[in-house]
């Protein structure tokens, strides 16, 4: 039985969907901009910076950009994004997750927020989520982007766990490339077609509990 002392979760997708809320903000630029932005285009830009997701977007609208208008854009679509989360409540948390966090603390597990997302405290806040956590690792707070371990790497050191003992639950390839690169167990959230780098994959975080949750862990 692999000991486990750490849950380190991805936010946007297996935690909340905000995925829809992104969507909305850079479709709206690209509507600004003079061109269509679709939900297949925005497949592309899941578990990738706010500066690449930029970048792709133009790249669709064969759209040329000096850096200052990037910088404004890039804000902008920020500005929206925000907008929209700070109109979110507690019935958008994903199915599962409270029980499953309130379990794992009971248990003496550490919890931890390692996400890309600049919004994750505003998100947790709206959703009522901060006291489930005893960590919450940031884009505000780390600057390698997934697949980099970074934000991984830095939750287990702030919760004093060494990654061999830490699982990471993840909905996006890039950041099963970051759960593995950084030496801890990955846990996929969605389609095992997508993730299939990872240890294990499930549905949703519906589908398990601490005992499902601990024979999982005996897969590999």
């Amino acid at each position: 039985m692999r000991n486990v002392k750490a849950c380190i979760f991805d936010l946007d997708g297996v935690i909340v969907d905000t995925a829809k809320y992104h969507y909305l903000a850079w479709r709206r630029l690209a509507e600004m901009l003079g061109f269509e932005f679709t939900e297949k285009d925005n497949e592309r830009l899941k578990g990738v910076s706010r500066v690449r997701s930029l970048e792709i977007l133009l790249e669709v609208g064969n759209i040329d950009a000096t850096p200052e208008q990037k910088e404004k854009w890039a804000h902008d679509k920020n500005e929206w994004y925000v907008d929209y989360i700070t109109k979110m409540g507690a019935d958008e948390i994903l199915p599962g997750v409270v029980p499953f966090l309130v379990e794992l603390r009971q248990k003496g597990i550490k919890t931890a927020i390692g996400s890309a997302s600049k919004n994750a405290n505003l998100i947790l806040s709206r959703l009522g989520l901060m006291s489930h956590f005893d960590a919450i690792i940031d884009g505000n707070k780390v600057s390698a982007a997934k697949p980099d371990p970074e934000v991984f790497v830095a939750a287990a050191n702030v919760l004093g766990v060494s990654p061999e003992h830490s699982v990471v639950f993840e909905d996006a390839e890039a950041g099963i490339e970051a759960a593995k690169a950084g030496g801890m167990f990955a846990v996929g959230v969605g389609s095992d077609q997508i993730l299939a780098k990872a240890d294990v994959v499930i549905g949703s975080l519906a589908d398990l509990n601490y005992e499902k949750f601990m024979c999982l862990l005996n897969v590999k």
